[in-house]
């Protein structure tokens, strides 16, 4: 990763570092994605991806809910981001391949349980052009060496 000098902040609305979802950010609400402002984005940003995961799944490790990437370059990130693989109102982001299968998938843990999940912001210095049926992992492969910026946000539900 070669790093930005400026520590990216991020902010997701209804969400505090560690707090808990608000149900309309989940699978037992209205399963919308949140928005997202971006403090000290890099003047070298030209597109950002996001990533969710449940980081205490117990069976799959980091079990991915949600993989965005190509958004143009904001310190605003809308939220409510519409199903499909290239949402039109978002100028070229592609929703890749995960739990939520082209599509934003709140955290939904089995009745009784609190999971742990995560989102993580990356600024990268280019537009990717991956395919909608790009994964997690192929989209971080493909994202070496662009990564500019990086910030997370964790919370709880359940």
């Amino acid at each position: 990763m070669s790093a930005d000098s400026r520590t990216l902040r991020v902010r997701c609305a209804g969400l505090e570092e560690n707090g808990t979802f608000p149900l309309d950010n989940t699978g037992r609400g209205r399963d919308l994605s949140p928005a997202f402002i971006l403090e000290n984005l890099s003047p070298a940003a030209k597109t950002i991806a996001i990533t969710l995961e449940d980081i205490s799944h117990p069976l799959f490790r980091n079990f991915t809910h949600w993989v965005i990437y190509d958004l143009p370059a904001s310190p605003q990130i809308v939220g409510a981001i519409p199903p499909g693989r290239r949402p039109p109102s978002l100028g070229g982001a592609v929703q890749g391949m995960a739990y939520g299968w082209h599509r934003y998938a709140g955290p939904k843990p089995p009745k009784g349980r609190q999971h742990r999940y995560r989102f993580t912001v990356y600024i990268l210095n280019c537009a990717l052009g991956l395919s909608p049926w790009t994964t997690k992992k192929g989209f971080l492969q493909a994202a070496k060496g662009h990564i500019l910026q990086q910030g997370t946000v964790t919370g709880i539900f359940g």
